[in-house]
C-alpha cells in the first residue's frame, strides 16, 4: 500500500494517510498498539482519490475503519463530508471479484456490484468494548468450567444457524435481552443464561418463519401470543440451549414486546425507546430521548472475533425496560 502512496506523490498528488490501532488485536493487551492503514486520500487540482483499505476479519468478511482525522491534519484538504466511506467503520460480505477493463486499465470489481452497493447503507460496524469487558472479567471472573465453555460453543453455533436462516428469509434481526447484555458487558455469551435471544420487528414477520427454522433442525418448543399481540417463538437447539425470538411492536412514541413465563403462563410487557435498525453489525438509531432509560444507541457493541467465529447480519440492541406490566386478565398461556 505504501508503494501506491509513493507513486501517487511522485505523480504530483498531495496525499493523506489515515492509520489507527488494529481492532483485531484490541483483545490482546501486548499487541493493542499496532497500527494499520485505513484510508488514503490524494488530491490533484480539483480531483481527489479516496482509497479505502478493507481488512480481513475472522468470519470471512471484510472490514474498513473510521476516517478520523488527527489534530495536525488539514480538515480542508478535501471535502471529507462528501466521501462515501469513512463516516463510521463498515463490514461487508467478502465479494467474489472479476476483472474488467475501463479506459484501457484492468481493474477488479465485485462480480455482483448490486449486492455490494446494497450493503453500503447498512454496513455500520461497532466494535466490542474490549477495555470495559476486561475490567468486568477482572472483577467477576469468567466461568471457564467445562459446562460453561460447552454452552458458549453451542450458543455461538445456534446464533450462526439462526443468522443464516433469517438471512435466507430476508428478515432483519438484532441481539436482544440477555444475549445482547453479554456482548455489551463482557464481549461474550453469559453462560448461565441458557438461551439465545433475538429481536425482530413485527412488520418483518413472515408466516413461513417457523417452518424455516424447523427445516434448519430447530424444532418449535413454544409459541406464545399471536401476530397481533405479544408474539414470541422459542426453538430448541442442541443440548440445553434454546433460541427465543421476541417480536417488537411500534407505538407512537415507544416500542414494546411481550414476554410469557412458560411455567405460569403470566404475560408481561416491556417498553423501550423507539429505534430503527441502522446497520449490518449493530447500529440502532434512537428516535426518542427518555430520562428513564439510557440511550439505546449507547447500548451497542459488535461481535468479538476471539469469542465468535462469524459475523451476523443483525443489529445489537440492549432493551431497557421502563415498565414491567402484567397484562390484565391474561394470566393463562395463549
Amino acid at each position: 500500500m505504501d508503494g501506491w502512496f509513493r507513486i501517487a506523490e511522485n505523480m504530483g498528488f498531495q496525499c493523506l494517510k489515515i492509520e489507527s490501532k488494529d481492532p483485531r488485536l484490541d483483545g490482546i493487551d501486548s499487541l493493542s498498539g499496532t497500527e494499520i492503514p485505513l484510508h488514503y486520500v490524494c488530491k490533484l487540482a480539483t480531483h481527489a482519490i479516496h482509497l479505502v483499505v478493507f481488512h480481513e476479519r475472522s468470519g470471512n468478511y471484510l472490514w474498513h475503519g473510521h476516517l478520523r482525522l488527527r489534530g495536525h491534519m488539514d480538515r480542508k484538504f478535501v471535502p471529507f463530508r462528501k466521501l462515501q466511506f469513512g463516516r463510521y467503520p463498515g463490514a461487508f460480505d467478502r465479494p467474489e471479484l472479476q476483472q474488467v477493463t475501463i479506459d484501457g486499465l484492468d481493474v477488479l470489481i465485485p462480480k455482483d456490484p448490486g449486492h455490494f452497493l446494497e450493503e453500503v447503507p447498512r454496513s455500520r460496524f461497532i466494535e466490542c468494548r474490549y477495555k470495559e469487558a476486561r475490567a468486568f472479567l477482572q472483577q467477576y471472573l469468567e466461568d471457564n468450567t467445562v459446562d460453561a465453555v460447552a454452552f458458549r460453543k453451542r450458543a455461538k453455533e445456534l446464533l450462526q444457524l439462526a443468522a443464516r436462516t433469517l438471512k435466507e428469509l430476508g428478515v432483519p434481526f438484532w441481539l436482544s435481552s440477555g444475549t445482547c447484555l453479554g456482548w455489551y458487558r463482557q464481549c461474550s455469551i453469559i453462560p448461565y443464561s441458557k438461551d439465545v435471544d433475538l429481536g425482530i420487528f413485527i412488520q418483518d414477520y413472515k408466516p413461513d418463519i417457523i417452518l424455516a427454522f424447523q427445516n434448519a433442525g430447530l424444532p418449535l418448543k413454544h409459541k406464545f401470543g399471536k401476530v397481533e399481540d405479544s408474539l414470541e417463538l422459542s426453538f430448541q437447539g442442541q443440548g440445553d440451549v434454546k433460541l427465543d425470538i421476541f417480536f417488537f411492536y411500534e407505538e407512537t412514541d415507544h416500542m414494546w414486546n411481550g414476554g410469557t413465563q412458560a411455567k405460569t403462563g403470566k404475560k408481561f410487557k416491556y417498553e423501550s425507546d423507539k429505534y430503527l435498525l441502522n446497520g449490518a453489525m449493530g447500529a440502532v438509531s434512537e428516535r426518542r430521548k427518555s430520562p428513564k432509560a439510557p440511550s439505546a444507541a449507547n447500548m451497542l457493541s459488535a461481535f468479538l472475533e476471539s469469542s465468535s467465529p462469524g459475523r451476523f447480519s443483525g443489529a445489537l440492541a440492549l432493551h431497557w425496560s421502563e415498565r414491567r406490566e402484567s397484562y390484565q386478565g391474561c394470566q393463562s398461556r395463549p
